[in-house]
């Protein structure tokens, strides 16, 4: 019988435009996890979000992003301050329970990135079970929290999901390139999912709940935590400066230029679809790379070496022999091995990618040294026409080289977005 003085506690809770959830004695068979998701949970988000295409300032603090739209949130939206990126490995083999895991996934962010609790919350609930939320973002706002899914080669290999025809060309396994010195538990994954927030303890409670949801079917392989972002996707913010303290993502693609998204980010129509991929038209592919900086021996170059490394000023970002950050730069008057030359899409054929990126210290190496640096989020249409391309002229010839190694790698398929309540993560590349 249900508590009269619960319910009115939960209907006080529940905000309007938010489906009813079942009540926690009715899921109790579920196995007893304590999760209480599933289809009915959580049916659909507050109404009053903000649109799937709005960018915006960052200075909304508090705000609501929309989970539901076209393409995932947390890509063309306007960066947020801090991340949580966790990397999972599916352990079940069975191709029904990946499915209701993603399916519990989808309703547990559409209610996280609205601001509310997993499930029936962390309180109120009987005291004989765990609670379904862990309650650490209790009284705390959206914050901007977006989740972003991205599906690893892995999960496309022979005899596993029978999704292996479905494995998009675009999906390439980065080769090896000159430098890189990759740790393998800090590589790789057959999920992914992007947690963003203005506050870094709404993005860690996201994923610590999908984790404590897909325990027994995924297993967190490596996560990384990063704060101050190193790239804005808003034109009118200040560009945010990296650990070596030159501003970076100058001339990232805005989230407003849909033209440029088109061209660069989203998948359209048509591509791939010879090669079984076309579940992946309005989605995009995601490079993850953790960037370690030697950060005592960047301190002790000389200002001037400093900025004829990236080609940029220190103190406004702009391009050598210019006055300002955001001038077209000159190419040729900086020096042939210089970053910002290298990278530009003119010294690419073009290659254009939309950057996410966030710096990270993680303590010392144990030799005194700061473990820091950039954890690279790049998303693009395709990985071999983006990233792949740009990569490996910068591994070959960049002078930033000396003071930076790739030490992770990861490459995700990222999905559309979900358009609905009834829509979920990865529907179209599982029906």
């Amino acid at each position: 019988m249900t508590d009269p003085a619960n319910e009115s506690d939960r209907q006080q809770r529940e905000p309007e435009g938010v489906a009813p959830r079942p009540s926690r004695r009715a899921l109790l068979g579920w196995g007893g996890a304590g999760l209480a998701l599933g289809a009915a949970a959580a049916g659909s988000t507050v109404a009053a979000l903000r649109s799937g295409t709005d960018t915006a300032p960052a200075g909304m603090s508090g705000a609501a992003v929309a989970f539901h739209g076209e393409h995932q949130a947390g890509i063309a939206s306007a960066v947020q301050d801090r991340l949580h990126f966790a990397a999972f490995d599916v352990k079940t083999k069975d191709r029904g329970e990946l499915v209701r895991l993603l399916k519990d996934w989808t309703r547990a962010a559409e209610r996280m990135t609205a601001g509310l609790p997993v499930g029936e919350g962390a309180v109120g609930g009987l005291p004989e079970a765990p609670p379904d939320d862990t309650g650490e973002a209790l009284g705390l706002k959206p914050n901007r929290l977006t989740l972003t899914i991205g599906f690893g080669p892995g999960l496309f290999a022979p005899g596993r999901f029978g999704l292996e025809d479905k494995r998009p060309e675009a999906l390439v396994d980065l080769e090896q390139f000159p430098g890189d010195n990759l740790d393998a538990a800090r590589s790789g994954g057959d999920l992914c999912v992007q947690a963003c927030a203005d506050d870094p303890q709404v993005a860690v409670h996201a994923i610590r709940q999908l984790a404590r949801i897909g325990f027994g079917k995924t297993a967190m392989r490596w996560s990384q935590l990063g704060f101050g972002k190193t790239s804005s996707t808003t034109p009118d913010e200040q560009t945010p400066r990296n650990m070596m303290g030159f501003k970076d993502g100058t001339r990232n693609i805005s989230g407003t230029d849909t033209a440029a998204l088109d061209r660069h980010v989203w998948v359209a129509p048509g591509d791939g679809a010879g090669d079984g991929a076309g579940w992946m038209t309005g989605g995009s592919y995601l490079v993850a790379r953790r960037i370690r900086m030697h950060i005592e021996t960047w301190d002790r170059t000389p200002l001037q070496e400093q900025e004829d490394i990236f080609g940029r000023d220190k103190a406004e970002g702009a391009p050598v022999g210019k006055p300002k950050e955001h001038d077209a730069p000159f190419l040729k008057a900086m020096k042939p091995d210089a970053h910002v030359r290298l990278a530009h899409p003119d010294s690419n054929d073009g290659a254009t990618i939309l950057r996410r990126g966030y710096s990270f210290t993680d303590g010392t190496d144990g030799l005194g040294r700061l473990d820091a640096g950039l954890f690279f989020l790049a998303y693009q249409r395709d990985v071999r026409k983006g990233f792949v391309r740009i990569q490996r002229a910068l591994s070959k010839n960049d002078s930033l080289n000396e003071y930076i190694q790739h030490v992770g790698s990861a490459v995700f398929a990222v999905p559309p977005g979900v358009r609905d309540k009834d829509d979920w993560w990865g529907r179209t590349l599982f029906v």
